[in-house]
């Protein structure tokens, strides 16, 4: 993410300027005009490992279309003003899928810090038709016991669920990723 560069409410140039704040002083983008700051907090996105119940138990995986590699990850999306995080994910998984979610459960919260991202992920128990909106271009559909994490973000979330079917999951090997 680009940071910001001008105040959005006075368009001075922002500052790399120290101020007290509580637990002591921090340095923060700020406007040396209006007193602005940047805060530069976390975004939420939320994540749902989907298991297609309709589909024995398999877990759905998906392409983006601006993803450059054959990488296939799972349904996530940001989070929209005045709607939970269960709307929301609710609604990402319609919106991508089409699928209708039958059941859904917190699976944990993970900082995503490479994106300055807080991902909330979800396991939601899900049956339909597939159709992908424009954003994904392709699916598979994986045996839990098949499925291999990727050590960052959302492949956390990934391994949570899981282990709590009591499969130990197995890694991707992708070179500068390490686990979080």
């Amino acid at each position: 993410m680009k940071p910001y560069r001008f105040c959005p409410d006075c368009a001075t140039e922002l500052a790399l300027i120290t101020l007290a704040e509580d637990g002591g002083d921090k340095t923060r983008l700020r406007c040396p005009a209006c007193g602005f700051t940047h805060w530069n907090n976390p975004t939420p996105v939320l994540a749902a490992v989907i298991e297609c119940t309709d589909r024995d138990g398999r877990v759905l995986l998906a392409r983006n279309a601006a993803w450059p590699d054959r990488f296939f990850g799972l349904i996530t999306g940001f989070m929209e003003a005045g709607e939970t995080p269960e709307d929301g994910i609710r609604r990402e998984i319609a919106e991508e899928t089409s699928l209708t979610v039958d059941r859904l459960s917190l699976l944990g919260v993970w900082d995503f810090q490479r994106m300055n991202q807080l991902i909330i992920a979800y396991h939601a128990a899900a049956r339909g038709e597939i159709r992908l909106s424009p954003e994904l271009v392709e699916y598979k559909l994986i045996a839990p016991e098949a499925v291999r994490c990727w050590p960052q973000g959302t492949g956390q979330a990934l391994a949570t669920w899981l282990r709590s079917k009591g499969i130990e999951p197995q890694w991707l090997d992708l070179p500068d990723m390490k686990r979080e």
